[in-house]
């Protein structure tokens, strides 16, 4: 929700829409609106958000725009940045931060580099532990390591197939 105000201004309802199945962001992730509204709460109170005005309802209260703070501003730039911890987290919150990066004109390769970086780190781990593996644990660690393997073509793709510099997408 942040990344989606540090695009433009907007009210909750707004936010929502894009967050559902069939909203602009809904193939990468999707949040119910109590959720959202919730969360929404929380930024602000963290001082990330903050209101900017308000535009009347559709049918019912005036409506509250909110923007980003420089420190939401701030937070969500590192947040960029930042690889992600777990292979289980590529499919949402990698997505995330390349669409984001992308839509708001944010040279993702650093993060990707360090993501390449941190899977390949996890591949030697994983082989290394498949050679003494047995029964079960070898089933999962052989999964572990097929999926790592994936994510890690996937960003050596990203790397060399796709324009990822701030300067290109202005």
């Amino acid at each position: 929700m942040l990344a989606l105000l540090c695009e433009r201004p907007a009210h909750g309802w707004a936010i929502a829409s894009q967050l559902t199945p069939d909203g602009e962001l809904g193939g990468v992730w999707t949040m119910g609106r109590p959720l959202v509204y919730r969360s929404l709460e929380i930024l602000e109170d963290r001082n990330l958000i903050e209101a900017a005005g308000h535009e009347p309802g559709v049918r019912g209260p005036n409506r509250t725009i909110l923007r980003p703070t420089p420190a939401g501003r701030e937070a969500l730039m590192q947040w960029l940045a930042e690889p992600v911890d777990h292979v289980r987290d590529v499919r949402s919150l990698l997505l995330l931060k390349l669409v984001f990066a992308d839509r708001l004109a944010v040279d993702a390769r650093p993060m990707l580099e360090a993501q390449h970086d941190a899977n390949a780190a996890s591949v030697a781990s994983l082989e290394e532990r498949m050679a003494v593996s047995r029964g079960t644990e070898r089933i999962l660690l052989r999964f572990r390591l097929e999926s790592t393997r994936a994510v890690l073509r996937f960003i050596e793709a990203m790397l060399t197939t796709e324009n990822l510099s701030a300067e290109a997408a202005i």
